[in-house]
């Protein structure tokens, strides 16, 4: 079992910027690829961005391609979630997820994802 518990959320102006994080626990972590998702109100959950177990691959939906950021620190069981130049229409509720596969977590759906994080709330104001 991994435990993931995301932190960093809140509310921001439009244009602004938050880093979320989210902590693992349990298995080891550096096995695993990370991801990002997001759920606005009333729309599907949809793929934000991913990471590979070392790093070193990448992927980002197009909406945040050029403002957010994925990173891995594997000696603190951390993956982050740099996001720049927030729009209104980045409000949603943020999950961390994991997964042996990182195109798992690219192409895969909810109940194929190997583990979730609670999600974080993440507010931007016009």
């Amino acid at each position: 079992q991994v435990q993931l518990v995301e932190s960093g959320g809140g509310l921001v102006q439009a244009g602004g910027s938050l880093r979320l994080s989210c902590a693992a626990s349990g298995r080891t972590f550096s096995n695993y690829a990370m991801g990002w998702f997001r759920q606005a109100p009333g729309k599907e959950r949809e793929f934000i961005a991913a990471i590979s177990w070392s790093g070193g691959t990448t992927y980002y939906a197009d909406s945040v391609k050029g403002r957010f950021t994925i990173s891995r620190d594997n000696a603190k069981n951390t993956v982050y979630l740099q996001m720049n130049t927030l729009k209104p229409e980045d409000t949603a509720v943020y999950y961390c997820a994991g997964d042996k596969y990182l195109l798992e977590l690219k192409y895969g759906n909810s109940w194929s994802i190997e583990y979730w994080g609670q999600g974080t709330q993440v507010t931007v104001s016009s």
